[in-house]
């Protein structure tokens, strides 16, 4: 296991500047999740940290040693791809092994690594049939096995479940968050479903254009969001972001929302009078109330464990996530009340989180 530090990593490709001064920092045994929109860099730097591409400016280290002019076979990297890249032609044993047989192990020792890593995901039972024989979920721990037997001192996932069904994903993460806590291999995770970053990461770096938004633990980026973009990009459904203008009233703070509506500023938040802001809450902290937003209700979708409420308010969408069943049907006015103890105050201008 090795801890592995980026310093100051830029990328250009042509005219375009792809990763701009990034400085991520992911201990020993950690398993860190870069998540952002298509095209924000993340795989990318994925692919920089395997030695797969150049980097322009900056420094990679991996246990302590700067791999920058190191090609991949010498970083100690293992890497899952999106698409298995199994050889068809070979047994999942084979497969398994393949590495192993390059570099001339022992055959005692080949055989005692691919046991090692079957045993761990199951796959005992497949070891003699092809990737052909095998379905989605089997083929991505074969793919995951691969990368075991290196026992490498970092692990590097490029979004491996982004072909698999949604139930499938569900339990693939699951296993794949198992892995790490019996091996604790220093892991870096490149996905953009936000899911998958909060159910799975010890550490989440939200990426956007090449610069990093913002870096910490998956509650730390859905309780104190730096921006909007981050607020916005995790948790499902996204949040609700709602212009004003800040007013002093009677000694105390306001948020003017328009048409009547008046909100008290967020716990913890500051804004100065007169400021152009956005009121941040996410839709699982609304209620239905007597006082707040009084909303039209536009589309109710009922989920079992709650019901959404896709509503508007002076032109802008409102969505609601109502715990238990909410007796609403399309066109019915109800009044949103949000927690003011869990909701965001932002600066219109800058995106920035308003804190006190």
């Amino acid at each position: 296991m090795a801890a592995v530090h980026l310093s100051g990593i830029n990328k250009r490709f042509g005219e375009t500047h792809v990763i701009r001064g990034v400085d991520i920092d992911i201990e020993d045994g950690m398993f860190c999740v870069l998540v952002g929109p298509s095209g924000c860099g993340k795989s990318t730097l994925l692919r920089m940290v395997a030695g797969l591409e150049a980097i322009d400016e900056g420094e990679i280290s991996i246990g302590g040693t700067v791999v920058n002019d190191r090609p991949p076979k010498q970083r100690d990297i293992a890497m899952v791809f999106q698409n298995y890249a199994l050889y068809p032609h070979m047994t999942v044993r084979e497969n398994m092994s393949f590495a192993l047989d390059l570099a001339k192990r022992p055959k005692a020792e080949i055989e005692k690594q691919v046991k090692r890593a079957a045993d761990i995901l199951g796959l005992v039972p497949y070891l003699d049939r092809y990737p052909r024989q095998l379905s989605g979920g089997q083929r991505q721990r074969v793919a995951m096995g691969r990368a075991i037997v290196r026992d490498p001192q970092v692990f590097l996932f490029d979004e491996p479940l982004s072909n698999l069904d949604a139930k499938l994903r569900v339990q693939m993460r699951t296993e794949i968050r198992e892995l790490h806590q019996r091996l604790r291999t220093t892991s870096i995770y490149v996905t953009h479903d936000q899911t998958e970053a909060m159910t799975m990461a010890d550490r989440i770096v939200v990426l956007k254009d090449g610069v990093v938004e913002q870096s910490g633990g998956p509650l730390e980026l859905y309780s104190r969001p730096a921006n909007t973009f981050v607020a916005g990009f995790i948790g499902s459904p996204s949040m609700n972001f709602m212009p004003g203008i800040a007013r002093a009233s009677g000694g105390t703070m306001q948020v003017d929302l328009g048409r009547g509506a008046s909100l008290p500023l967020p716990a913890g938040s500051r804004a100065d009078d007169g400021q152009a802001v956005l009121y941040g809450v996410r839709p699982e902290h609304f209620q239905l109330g007597a006082s707040g937003l009084a909303v039209e209700v536009v589309v109710v979708e009922p989920t079992g464990a709650d019901t959404q409420l896709y509503c508007r308010f002076d032109g802008h969408d409102v969505v609601a996530a109502i715990r238990d069943c909410a007796e609403c049907r399309s066109g019915d006015r109800i009044v949103l009340a949000p927690d003011s103890r869990r909701a965001h105050l932002f600066d219109a201008a800058s995106g920035l989180r308003l804190i006190a």
